[in-house]
């Protein structure tokens, strides 16, 4: 039996739901820590499990180049390596070609570009982005498409779709069906809704595990982003998983949870760890400010991650003014409880037909942050 997503309950477009996977279940609606090279910056595997994460995210373009799919796969695999017997998604590692490598060239088969590590020559295909995807051992893999760029015109955005859905027609079929095991297809289109309806037509008809919602996030904005997501989530399947790629703040994962979103990934919550920036019940606060010196308080008082049961606002202030890696490990630990936990708090709410009320509530709690969410 392949991958599967079971619904429970709905709040409104809200789904609370259950991810069956090779590698175990995760609750829906859930955030996916990300793990770009085989690791969660700043964080030990224990760590992370320890945040309430259940699956987190791996990259395909990244661990290809270093440490490369054979030598993941010499070593049992990303689960293995990793620590992480949980599930594993993997980008496909299109958007990573498009934003990162140096003279890229695509044509109608694939990609090619140049590390940006060395230099080196790389082509990626949808067939060979699926066969790394399958020696990392991922539980779920992402089809291989085209980054849309944004802004553009329609006629560009449907150009991109449509080489886009070819390429996921033959993702599926490079992809090797394993119990347990799922291929997600990326709806694209940027923000022209006849687009994305093609696109989700394209999708259903060549059946996947679960459906993404890409090219979002790259600068539309919010009000953009969910006007894209209240007329694509109900263009695709109520029985499978759905996936917001690369989003985001907590007040975006409120708005997209209520329009039906199941799976969000981002590095938000672990690149604010590493700077000083801290998402709390309150709001978000600079941890660098002078005015948390000689503050004895918790960062967050409803929070038990490891920095908030055990240390102080003025001492993680003094971590990160003095340079010390144990700030950004702490922050990191607590970013990612904070999302875990915002999830949570939703799931139950979803249970209780109360998510819009929740909703408010927790962005209420936001005002005391001297930080924009």
């Amino acid at each position: 039996m392949s991958l599967s997503w079971t619904r429970h309950s709905n709040d409104g477009a809200a789904r609370l739901g259950t991810l069956h996977t090779a590698h175990g279940e995760v609750p829906t609606p859930t955030f996916m820590p990300v793990g770009t090279a085989g690791t969660v910056k700043a964080m030990t595997a224990d760590a992370v499990r320890s945040t309430g994460a259940s699956i987190v995210l791996g990259n395909t373009y990244h661990l290809m180049l270093r440490p490369t799919a054979d030598r993941v796969a010499a070593m049992g695999g990303l689960h293995r390596m990793m620590d992480w017997p949980g599930p594993i998604l993997t980008d496909s590692g299109g958007f990573q070609v498009m934003s990162l490598a140096q003279l890229r060239k695509l044509d109608a088969d694939g990609v090619t570009f140049q590390s940006h590590i060395d230099g080196s020559r790389h082509r990626l295909t949808p067939e060979s982005s699926i066969g790394i995807q399958h020696q990392l051992d991922a539980t779920i893999s992402m089809a291989f498409d085209e980054c849309t760029k944004f802004p553009c015109t329609e006629a560009e955005a449907r150009a991109s779709m449509e080489l886009s859905m070819r390429w996921a027609g033959r993702s599926r079929d490079a992809f090797v069906a394993r119990p347990g095991y799922g291929l997600f297809g990326i709806v694209q289109g940027s923000v022209f809704e006849g687009l994305r309806a093609e696109s989700a037509a394209a999708l259903t008809a060549i059946d996947f595990e679960g459906f993404a919602i890409g090219g979002l996030a790259v600068g539309e904005g919010q009000a953009a982003m969910f006007a894209v997501l209240d007329f694509t989530a109900p263009m695709l399947p109520a029985d499978r998983a759905r996936y917001l790629m690369g989003v985001g703040t907590p007040d975006d994962l409120l708005g997209a949870v209520a329009r039906g979103i199941d799976m969000f990934d981002c590095v938000i919550p672990t690149r604010a760890g590493r700077t000083g920036r801290a998402y709390t019940s309150r709001g978000v606060f600079n941890m660098r400010n002078a005015r948390f010196a000689d503050d004895g308080g918790p960062l967050d008082s409803s929070c038990g991650c490891p920095l908030c049961s055990r240390h102080s606002r003025a001492y993680l202030h003094h971590l990160f003014r003095g340079g010390e890696m144990l700030g950004p490990m702490l922050l990191t630990w607590h970013n990612l409880t904070y999302y875990a936990d915002l999830m949570a708090g939703m799931r139950h709410a979803i249970a209780d037909q109360r998510l819009a009320a929740h909703s408010d509530i927790v962005r209420a709690r936001w005002k005391f942050g001297d930080l924009v969410q």
